[in-house]
């Protein structure tokens, strides 16, 4: 009697690379990615290659994504003191001899020109994860104080450059993973207050503290003007204030439908500055209405909402913290290009996920995507 052996197929073969992959998570994203390629072919197809690029760029993230998917969470771990140490040096470097542009030193030139803190979007909550998975059943509030001395290390690097919205998605990325690890609401509450009272103060006080000659402590000169003009952006509307007002003009004109597919008025006569990166949702809320915007942030939340579902399942303490700080990654991305967009926030340099041209952003998102991936493959192998 003899056995034979069916040789299986190709796709046999290969699905068990496919079959960590999240679908409701992989949904989300499909969504957002429909919604960016279709407002960057519009907002874009006056502007070079931008549509083409951008979708390069979605191609390159979709493979990143899918390597890392493939990547256990153990060996993610392994990889998190020598990221975070190599990402913390090469800030140093760009202190030191880093790239200037714009009056900015945030580039290194290593043969090819990269932006460190990138990096540090995803080495900094891997290195809190893998801290607090160390101490795992015996935290104290020294480990506390290590954790956020870890966080403000490569946060202030990256604010000296200067480069605020970089630092706040780090400082968002740390802080979640503190949090989450089990800081007590006595150390959050103050810090929250703090802030509420500084906020409160700097409105009713505005026109003193904004007026010229008035320097505040720890900000750069463009940072204090930034705040100002989103108290006040008729203060200089055809300076400082132009892209606030133009950005809200063009979100108010869309009405609830918008005004349609190619049509925006605002984008295409070129009013909107930034129309195919930070100020992209501009043209997205003039062409699609609130009743686009509406859709596209119920895409978001699905997304953020998803990816907490994957860390509150996640099997270990280690996993459970990197997929909650990637969550709120892709919240604080989207909430904080939204608002400084709709004239709630500052003006700073955060694109909007999936939607925003931009390369080295969409290989971020390429990797916090395959991370949560990776953490939901790790909790079918280990229900299975």
């Amino acid at each position: 009697m003899s056995l034979v052996f069916e040789r299986p197929s190709l796709l046999r073969r290969l699905s068990p690379l496919f079959s960590g992959f999240d679908g409701p998570l992989a949904f989300a994203v499909f969504l957002l990615v429909c919604a960016g390629l279709l407002i960057m072919y519009s907002s874009g197809y006056d502007h070079g290659t931008r549509f083409e690029d951008h979708a390069r760029n979605m191609l390159i993230a979709g493979f990143i994504m899918f390597v890392v998917a493939q990547i256990p969470p153990q060996r993610l771990m392994a990889l998190a003191v020598p990221l975070y140490i190599l990402g913390v040096t090469l800030l140093i470097a760009v202190a030191v001899f880093g790239v200037t542009r714009k009056g900015a030193r945030r580039w290194l030139n290593v043969g090819v020109i990269i932006q460190p803190s990138e990096i540090l979007k995803i080495a900094m909550p891997l290195m809190l994860a893998w801290w607090f998975q160390k101490r795992e059943g015996q935290l104290r509030s020294l480990d506390f104080l290590v954790a956020l001395v870890l966080l403000a290390v490569p946060a202030a690097l990256i604010m000296k450059q200067p480069d605020l919205g970089t630092a706040l998605l780090v400082l968002a990325a740390g802080v979640s993973v503190i949090f989450f690890a089990g800081l007590g609401w006595k150390w959050v509450a103050p810090p929250l207050l703090l802030g509420l009272v500084g906020i409160t103060l700097l409105v009713v006080f505005e026109p003193e503290l904004c007026a010229e000659g008035v320097n505040w402590p720890l900000l750069h000169g463009y940072q204090q003007q930034r705040v100002c003009t989103l108290l006040d952006p008729g203060r200089d509307p055809l300076g400082k204030g132009f892209h606030i007002i133009q950005g809200m003009i063009a979100i108010g004109s869309g009405g609830f439908w918008g005004k349609g597919f190619m049509q925006g008025t605002q984008t295409h006569l070129e009013f909107i500055p930034e129309r195919t990166t930070d100020f992209i949702f501009a043209a997205f809320s003039e062409e699609f209405g609130l009743f686009g915007n509406l859709l596209l942030i119920l895409a978001f939340l699905f997304l953020v909402l998803r990816a907490l579902v994957i860390a509150l399942e996640a099997p270990t303490v280690f996993t459970r913290l990197l997929g909650g700080a990637m969550a709120m990654t892709f919240f604080c991305y989207a909430f904080v290009n939204m608002g400084m967009v709709s004239g709630i926030l500052p003006v700073v340099g955060v694109p909007l996920p999936f939607i925003s041209y931009g390369g080295t952003a969409m290989v971020t998102l390429g990797l916090g995507l395959g991370v949560l991936m990776s953490i939901a493959k790790s909790k079918r192998l280990i229900q299975s």
